[in-house]
């Protein structure tokens, strides 16, 4: 079976994971998955890494597909990713389900903590908007490179974390207290693109088309995604 390796951000690897599974389980092709920051996602593919498929939000793979560097007729849609609210799960239940109370959370929050990539830059600009960014600014804890918040929040080191919901469901030790409130909201789209340099195209054309398909609707909602 022809093997394929795959690049993506963070925020999609698990449900990435799982539909190569039930793409191996069909005997369509073996998927080797290997996933970063979206921004080093992106530099290594401009250096000349040569991975079959990339996954990034769509404005990145619109600019990688844009530059030549992915086949711009591939590109597909694979699934949409709202950003999640958590804390400690020793922690008490904090109360982010409308704007006003999420305000008043964030603005108690000894340290919070909130990713370098779309959605914290998001999150800036939104408690910018609010009035609040000067007053927390000094309790924002940026993750280092490599560091999930999820990590962040899951070894007690922050109070509060917003991050994709995708990244933060099912870590041991960490809370979800829920999406953003819907007003609010941001969902980035997460598309799939084949490289240009791809020497797997056809089958790397198939696994795209595979990852899109409506079919596997139940499996996004099961990670956190649409």
């Amino acid at each position: 079976m022809t093997e394929l390796t795959l690049l993506s951000s963070m925020a999609p690897k698990a449900l990435l994971q799982e539909l190569a599974r039930h793409y191996e389980e069909r005997r369509l092709g073996t998927v080797r998955l290997e996933a970063a920051g979206g921004v080093d996602v992106a530099k290594r593919v401009r250096a000349g890494e040569q991975p079959d498929v990339v996954v990034l939000a769509r404005n990145s793979i619109d600019d990688l597909a844009g530059e030549g560097l992915l086949e711009a007729a591939s590109v597909c849609d694979v699934a949409a990713s709202g950003i999640g609210i958590a804390a400690p799960a020793r922690a008490p239940r904090l109360e982010v389900a409308d704007v006003e109370s999420l305000k008043r959370t964030i603005s108690a929050a000894s340290s919070l903590s909130y990713s370098t990539g779309p959605s914290g830059v998001y999150l800036q600009k939104l408690f910018a908007s609010w009035g609040i960014l000067e007053a927390v600014k000094s309790r924002i804890v940026v993750p280092p490179p490599g560091i999930s918040v999820g990590s962040l929040l899951k070894e007690g080191k922050v109070q509060l974390g917003f991050q994709q919901l995708s990244e933060l469901i099912g870590i041991e030790g960490v809370t979800v207290l829920g999406p953003l409130p819907e007003t609010v909201q941001l969902l980035t789209r997460f598309s799939a693109g084949v490289s240009s340099r791809s020497r797997e195209r056809q089958a790397a054309e198939a696994f795209v088309k595979f990852m899109g398909g409506g079919e596997h609707a139940a499996v996004r909602i099961r990670f956190g995604m649409q």
